[in-house]
């Protein structure tokens, strides 16, 4: 069953004949047609039997917008299958959200490479938005999960403790915010599990796009994933975790640069330094700060007055 009328022609009414309770998303559904996602699914070539009702490319997209739309389980599916706006997008009739389960379970059999699949058509579809000199920005997250999904597991989780929760590690191109490439883990994974096999895929997937450099947080980090960076000469800024043997390496510097001499007093310093896990020194660099109250600017800021902050930095221009 295919709509005659793309969404970006329906007429806007204030009128309870078709209400759609997810209306705003209309521009959004707007945006999908414009970079034409569906005809892009479609070269997936997930066929199915000639009879089908739903092909998988339609599957697919009705997943893609009911999660934008805070479907976070297959059932909340439900509220989507009898919204005009929605019905109209997928082409005239929603499937029932107990269809999806099957559709899932199907593709994991017949479909094993679904996933690498969905990644580098990802990058098609972003190509033409991404600059010419890409900067990588490395994240993770914790999703919390209220019951017993596949694959979830009780972890660290600052906003829920002791709940079930997965941890997604993500990376995102930090001009245009796209996202470059995500895998799901389980809760208890550490930030950096997995992390230099991550960076190998999204070298895979960006090909010979120029990376001008990466940033990421204190969670990523030891020798194999530095190693990959350098071997691809590509420049990289890292928190380091603040540990008792840097601290040792801090306390022996007398020499820091003050940048802020204000309500905050800000100095820095530059040192080579090697962890443990390290085969080679690399550059770090040590922010402190400490608050100055008023009518506190005679006092002498004493050691425990400063918070530490360490970087790891390396410099590197393309080509």
């Amino acid at each position: 069953m295919k709509s005659t009328t793309p969404v970006s022609k329906i007429k806007t009414e204030f009128t309870l004949q078709n209400a759609s309770n997810v209306g705003g998303s209309k521009i959004f559904l707007e945006y999908l047609e414009k970079i034409k996602l569906g005809k892009a699914l479609q070269n997936l070539n997930c066929t199915k039997q000639g009879n089908s009702l739903f092909p998988v490319f339609r599957i697919l997209l009705y997943l893609i917008v009911g999660w934008i739309l805070g479907c976070e389980r297959l059932f909340h599916f439900r509220r989507l299958q009898h919204d005009a706006l929605i019905r109209r997008f997928l082409g005239g009739r929603c499937p029932h959200h107990t269809l999806l389960y099957k559709e899932l379970d199907r593709l994991s059999k017949t479909r094993p490479t679904l996933t690498l699949d969905l990644r580098k058509l990802n990058q098609q579809i972003i190509a033409p938005c991404l600059p010419s000199e890409l900067i990588v920005d490395l994240d993770s997250t914790v999703e919390t999960v209220y019951g017993h999904q596949e694959g979830a597991a009780v972890g660290t989780n600052p906003h829920k403790p002791g709940r079930k929760s997965y941890h997604p590690l993500m990376a995102f191109e930090g001009q245009s915010r796209l996202c470059l490439n995500a895998v799901l883990r389980a809760g208890n994974t550490h930030a950096s599990a997995d992390a230099a096999a991550f960076l190998r895929q999204i070298f895979e997937l960006l090909g010979d796009r120029p990376v001008k450099y990466a940033r990421f947080d204190k969670g990523f980090g030891g020798e194999d994933f530095y190693s990959l960076w350098e071997a691809k000469r590509i420049g990289y800024v890292g928190k380091l975790k603040w540990t008792q043997r840097l601290q040792a390496e801090v306390g022996r510097c007398r020499y820091w640069k003050r940048f802020v001499d204000e309500d905050w007093v800000i100095e820095g310093i530059t040192l080579i330094y090697q962890a443990t896990s390290w085969k080679k020194p690399r550059r770090v660099v040590v922010i402190r700060k400490a608050q100055v109250f008023d009518g506190d600017q005679a006092r002498l800021l004493l050691d425990t007055d400063w918070h530490y902050e360490a970087i790891v930095w390396l410099e590197l221009t393309l080509g």
